[in-house]
């Protein structure tokens, strides 16, 4: 590890786990239901922010000031990119590749192996700003293996099927099936991806 960084207590670090400078791990916050856990051999680079109650597996690495709010599960060989926020409450599986200035709401679920472009945006609240709104957050579900591409917006409680992709600047406004290539504003299929 190197110097000029904070970790909090309730913060187990794995083996081999690389800190930069300017680093904060295990932020308290009274939302938070357990300790910040990081696993072996991951990389936490310069100015990244990590909240308490984290779960976060082996192979973890980050670009610089990525924000990870708390209680999310994050699997083995994950990366988060330059910029990136990801807020509470968000499932991401194994093998998850998330690019630079993504925003990831709450109650998101990215399954194993999906690739994140950069600038993506996922929404979680159909009526933003009504008093009621927080109550009713549903983020986006993201299947395996599904592509999206930069720049793309998937609105709330929108599923992305496995092995799909979405083209870059889409809005993804309905539900994409296994195995489609959808792209445009609004999103609409446009081709199909060969099944493996």
């Amino acid at each position: 590890m190197k110097g000029n960084y904070i970790i909090y207590p309730d913060v187990s670090l794995g083996e081999n786990v690389l800190i930069e400078e300017f680093c904060i791990v295990g932020i308290p916050i009274k939302e938070a239901n357990r300790e910040c856990s990081i696993g072996n051999n991951s990389y936490i680079r310069s100015g990244t922010y990590i909240y308490q109650g984290n779960d976060i597996g082996k192979n973890f690495i980050t670009g610089n000031k990525a924000n990870i709010r708390e209680n999310n599960q994050i699997g083995n060989n994950v990366s988060v990119g330059t910029h990136s926020v990801i807020e509470h409450n968000v499932k991401i599986g194994n093998n998850v590749r998330i690019h630079s200035q993504v925003f990831i709401p709450e109650y998101s679920f990215l399954e194993e192996n999906s690739w994140i472009g950069p600038n993506v945006v996922f929404t979680n609240s159909k009526f933003p700003n009504r008093p009621d709104s927080k109550k009713n957050l549903i983020g986006p579900k993201i299947g395996k293996f599904a592509v999206l591409g930069a720049n793309s917006t998937i609105l709330p409680s929108i599923v992305i099927g496995q092995h799909s992709i979405v083209g870059a600047g889409s809005v993804v406004t309905k539900n994409v099936p296994d195995f489609s290539i959808v792209a445009g504003n609004p999103a609409k299929i446009i081709g199909k991806v060969e099944q493996a």
